[in-house]
């Protein structure tokens, strides 16, 4: 072999080389695009679902008569819609309690909506009450095949 041919076949392989890097370069900068796309796209879903809610009551038997006794409020246990309520006529906060529903977006499908409503204390809104309270938290966790770990937004609501 001549020293043209080792030269041209060095040429060759420092060429593909690169070729490849460029490659894959291109390719996580697509993936990171894509990936940010479906993350913003879960967030705006689950922020949405917090503004709906923040259109309700903050319980049911607050919607007529406002109350200055948590005692008055739906049991902690007793969160969720009642039977006879269907969303989307839903009327208050803790109706969203286990809420769950599947959405679609042009460039992603079947994003997982998911809702839990607790009573939280008026010190830390991290502890979880299991009486009443004039505070409520709404966790919103959207999840789906096309990213790794769920989109969660919480949200305190309170009477006061």
């Amino acid at each position: 072999m001549s020293i043209q041919t080792l030269l041209s076949m060095g040429a060759l392989i420092i060429l593909s080389l690169a070729s490849l890097r460029f490659n894959s370069v291109f390719l996580e900068t697509s993936t990171t695009e894509v990936e940010n796309k479906v993350y913003m796209t879960a967030f705006s879903l689950a922020d949405d679902l917090i503004e709906e809610i923040k259109q309700k009551a903050f319980d049911a038997n607050t919607i007529n008569f406002p109350t200055n006794n948590p005692a008055g409020l739906t049991p902690a246990g007793s969160l969720g819609p009642g039977w006879w309520e269907i969303y989307p006529n839903y009327n208050d906060i803790d109706d969203y309690n286990y809420f769950k529903k599947t959405v679609s977006a042009p460039h992603a499908e079947n994003y997982t909506v998911y809702s839990r409503v607790y009573y939280v204390t008026a010190t830390n809104p991290n502890q979880i009450s299991t009486t009443q309270t004039f505070y409520k938290k709404v966790v919103v966790t959207v999840s789906s095949k096309y990213f790794r770990k769920p989109v969660s937004l919480n949200f305190i609501f309170t009477l006061k």
